[in-house]
């Protein structure tokens, strides 16, 4: 999984492995069956769905998705619990606005799998929604032409494909798997499917790499002509090979100095290229922002089916009481042997938290374009703690004057080289609310 964004879950207690709690526990019974028509669910429902494939054709060396090699042929197995998954799901769904399935790498899927989850998703969910953004992620060595043509059928508009670097000396640091020739073949394959929106990722900060040949892969990836790119930073992520990599002194980090002439490098080549920084690691076309990854990071509800995958609704139609979130057991294993009811097994249930809602408002909201809606922001941190919106307004006005946040009337955005120091600013926010 690349595109897609998750939300960090604090372990509220793993559940006994004897009882296996299960999502129902968080989401709670529907209290009418018929799909499409939720009813008395005790929060919202929710409008995007994010649904977790595991299989992977080699495990990269900086990612710590829950990901494998699938050496047992599982994929019928795996859809056959996720389809009834769904099943449960349903009821707490309303019309979907966005789908994204991530990975993993989701195109690994068999065609015949992917027009049964297709088929489901179409029988359970109501999918009319005319601005409905259903976002596959594909690796460009299995995106092929009949799989791209399923799930155009199916209702796919939307794919993203991870290039990561155009460079095979860097993807080979990186223990990626593909050939840098594929991308475009497999953009153009996506055009011809009929499958309009495409978006690309890409990784700096790679150990040995150069600002010229970042550079290059930002106009290689340009040269595509998509809509909206990706541009993450290479970060080391704990328990992944490329740390243990590190850490044995394999490789040197990148200069911190060269790393962020490199994002300055990105934002500058995309803006000339009519892409604007819409979140502080992606740009789009005004218009072809991923809707998905917005629901993330406007705190908005979820749900989320397959193995790790994590959701997160409101507790009541009130945001700031607080949403509750959980994370799907990491294991295609334990998936599929343990079925509350089509419910999967969880890993992490966190219960609604105000503060921490408020926190994690400031966290995501401060990562995009369009800011904090400062007066919402400030209305519920009065009805949460009333105490901390004193000092979020003078920590806001000190880091305007340190030229890193703009304030106006309506909305507190980041500003100039706060772009540089997103997380830092959103720190010190967060702990302004206890």
């Amino acid at each position: 999984m690349t595109d897609d964004t998750r939300i960090p879950l604090a372990t509220a207690g793993t559940p006994d492995p004897g009882r296996r709690e299960s999502a129902r526990a968080v989401l709670g019974e529907p209290r009418t069956s018929p799909h499409r028509q939720p009813h008395d669910l005790g929060h919202p429902p929710a409008g995007a769905l994010y649904i977790h494939t595991p299989f992977c054709v080699h495990k990269c060396h900086y990612c710590d998705f829950y990901s494998f090699v699938d050496s047992r042929d599982q994929q019928a197995a795996f859809v056959d619990r996720l389809i009834r998954e769904l099943d449960a799901l349903a009821p707490h769904s309303g019309p979907l606005e966005s789908i994204f399935v991530g990975g993993g790498t989701p195109s690994l899927l068999r065609v015949e799998l992917w027009s049964r989850v297709l088929s489901a998703l179409h029988a359970r969910f109501d999918l009319t929604s005319p601005a409905l953004e259903f976002t596959v992620e594909c690796n460009p060595e299995s995106a092929s032409p009949d799989l791209l043509a399923a799930l155009r059928a199916g209702g796919v508009n939307r794919v993203s494909l991870g290039a990561q670097s155009f460079q095979p000396r860097h993807l080979k640091t990186l223990e990626r798997w593909h050939d840098p020739d594929n991308v475009p073949l497999a953009v153009e394959a996506a055009r011809t499917a009929g499958i309009a929106r495409q978006s690309v990722d890409l990784i700096y900060a790679i150990p040995g790499q150069t600002l010229a040949e970042w550079e290059d892969d930002l106009r290689r990836a340009l040269a595509l002509q998509t809509t909206h790119l990706s541009c993450y930073n290479l970060t080391y992520e704990p328990n992944t090979a490329m740390t243990v990599r590190l850490k044995r002194g394999e490789f040197e980090p990148l200069d911190e100095d060269l790393e962020a002439d490199m994002f300055e490098l990105t934002g500058a080549m995309l803006a000339g290229a009519g892409l604007a920084r819409y979140e502080v690691s992606n740009y789009a076309r005004p218009g072809d922002e991923c809707r998905h990854n917005l629901t993330y990071w406007r705190q908005g509800p979820w749900l989320a089916a397959g193995p790790s995958a994590s959701g997160h609704v409101w507790a009541s139609a009130d945001r700031a009481a607080g949403g509750r979130r959980w994370k799907n057991t990491p294991s295609l294993g334990v998936y599929l042997d343990h079925d509350d009811a089509g419910y999967a097994p969880i890993a992490d249930h966190e219960p609604a938290d105000p503060a921490r809602a408020l926190r994690e408002r400031i966290m995501t909201g401060i990562r995009l374009g369009e800011g904090l809606d400062a007066g919402a922001l400030l209305d519920d941190a009065a009805r949460v703690q009333p105490a901390c919106v004193p000092t979020l307004e003078r920590k806001a006005r000190g880091l305007r004057d340190d030229g890193l946040l703009r304030i106006t009337p309506d909305r507190w955005t980041i500003h100039g080289r706060g772009w540089l120091l997103a997380d830092w600013v959103a720190k010190q926010l967060m702990a302004c609310v206890e």
